[in-house]
């Protein structure tokens, strides 16, 4: 299992999508170990933005994440940060595929409604700046057994 953060930024919150978003999270079998809407500071943006500070974008895109209050999410499941990212789509809403969040509901390079992280790595910084020890929770849900197949030596 995989635990990913996932963020229905300002635009998605703005509009009313955050219900839409998290359903198809889990309508795909995704699992929500964490979640919580928040404002993030400047200082917190800084921190999760760091790998694009000086680049031209970065002071818009720190203004847009601290505009409004955003979503915060944990997701859990196999493979649940390439999931994910395939769910979110390509990057600007307007090159997005249809069926993906981004295709389906955004046509702006900048408002982009949602971030996913990138890699376990990132996941796990990104996790730990957002939530607090014991806010992402472990429990067991009946479904899985219809979400993977747990046949063989490994869920798949």
């Amino acid at each position: 299992m995989e635990t990913t953060l996932i963020i229905l930024k300002p635009d998605a919150v703005q509009r009313g999508l955050i219900g839409q978003i998290i359903s198809r999270l889990e309508d795909k079998g995704l699992q929500i170990v964490g979640a919580k809407m928040m404002q993030i500071s400047q200082d917190l943006a800084a921190k999760h933005y760091k790998d694009h500070a000086g680049k031209p974008f970065y002071e818009g895109l720190v203004r847009f994440m601290t505009s409004s209050p955003v979503v915060v999410l944990a997701v859990r499941g196999i493979g649940a940060i390439a999931i994910c990212r395939g769910l979110m789509g390509a990057t600007f809403g307007s090159k997005a595929a249809a069926g993906t969040i981004r295709g389906d509901f955004g046509v702006s390079n900048s408002f982009n409604l949602i971030h996913g992280s990138d890699g376990p790595e990132a996941a796990l910084r990104e996790i730990g700046l957002f939530f607090q020890a014991g806010e992402v929770l472990e429990f067991k849900r009946p479904q899985d057994a219809w979400v993977y197949d747990f046949s063989g030596p490994r869920p798949e």
